[in-house]
C-alpha cells in the first residue's frame, strides 16, 4: 500500500512521521537477551543455546509479554533497543482478536505473578502498569456490524474491565449508506412485484443490508454504552490502496 517492502523487524519509514515495525517474538527474545547481558557474543550465544529455546518455549507467556515488551519499548522516551535512537509519540499496536487480545494485554500480570523476581518480572510488572494506566494507554475495538463480530466486541469490552484495560473507542467497519427511506423501501419491493429487475433487486438487497448494519450499530451502542462509535464506510472499490485510506482517515474524527 505505501509502496514498500514487507515489513519485518526493523522500524520501516512508511509515510512522514508514520513508522512502522512486525514484531517477531523470537527476535525479540535476543533482542532483551542483548539488553540484558553485558557483551552481545553472550547473548547470541545463549539465544542459539538449544536447552535456552527448550526453556523459553516452556515458559508460559514468554513469547507474549517480549512481544507486548516490545511495543512498551518503542513507547520509551529514552530507548533501550540497541541502536534505537528514535521516539515517538504515539504507539498503535493491531493486537489479536477477541480472547487472544485479552490473553495479550494480561501477559505481563500473569508472568510477572509467575516470575516474582528478576529483571523480567520487573519489566513484566512495568508493562503492566503501562497499560492499566488510563492516562498512558486504550484500546479501540474494531467491529463489523454483523451480529457475531458485535457480541465478540462485547465480550472483548467485558474481558478488558476484568483485566482494568481502558476501552477508549469503538470502530465500526464497512457500513454501507442508507439510500432510501423506509418508504422508498416499500416502494421498490412493490415496484419489483409488478415488474421483476436485477437493478431493483441489488437496490432492495443494498436497502436491507443497511438496516440490517443500523440494527447492529444500535445494539453495540446498548452492549456497550458510553464509549464513542465512529462508523467506518464501506468504499466500493475492487481494492484499498494509499487514497482509499487517506479518505478513510479523513472521515474518522
Amino acid at each position: 500500500m505505501f509502496g514498500r517492502p514487507p515489513i519485518g523487524y526493523g522500524e520501516t519509514e512508511l509515510d512522514e512521521n508514520l513508522w512502522a515495525i512486525s514484531i517477531d517474538p523470537d527476535k525479540m527474545v535476543r533482542e532483551y537477551l542483548e539488553m540484558l547481558l553485558p557483551v552481545r557474543a553472550m547473548a547470541t550465544l545463549l539465544h542459539r543455546s538449544n536447552l535456552f529455546g527448550y526453556l523459553a518455549a516452556a515458559t508460559p507467556g514468554l513469547s507474549e509479554v517480549v512481544s507486548i515488551g516490545k511495543a512498551y519499548e518503542l513507547t520509551l522516551d529514552v530507548r533501550r533497543a540497541p541502536g534505537a535512537g528514535r521516539t515517538y509519540d504515539i504507539v498503535i499496536v493491531d493486537a489479536p482478536a477477541t480472547g487472544h487480545g485479552i490473553g495479550f494485554l494480561e501477559a505481563p500480570g500473569t508472568f510477572r505473578r509467575i516470575a516474582r523476581a528478576g529483571p523480567l518480572a520487573d519489566q513484566a510488572s512495568r508493562i503492566e502498569q503501562t497499560i492499566t494506566d488510563r492516562e498512558a494507554s486504550g484500546v479501540g475495538i474494531v467491529s463489523s456490524p454483523e451480529e457475531m463480530a458485535v457480541n465478540e466486541s462485547a465480550e472483548l469490552a467485558a474481558g478488558l474491565e476484568e483485566a482494568g484495560v481502558a476501552l477508549e473507542e469503538l470502530y465500526v467497519n464497512g457500513l454501507v449508506p442508507e439510500r432510501f427511506s423506509a418508504a422508498e423501501l416499500e416502494l421498490l419491493r412493490a415496484t419489483r412485484g409488478r415488474r421483476p429487475s436485477a437493478a431493483l433487486d441489488a437496490a432492495i438487497a443494498e436497502a436491507e443490508r443497511a438496516r440490517a448494519q443500523r440494527g447492529e450499530l444500535a445494539r453495540l451502542g446498548a452492549m456497550i454504552p458510553g464509549i464513542p462509535i465512529h462508523e467506518v464506510p464501506f468504499l466500493f472499490t475492487p481494492e484499498l490502496g494509499l487514497a482509499e485510506l487517506r479518505w478513510i482517515a479523513g472521515v474518522l474524527p
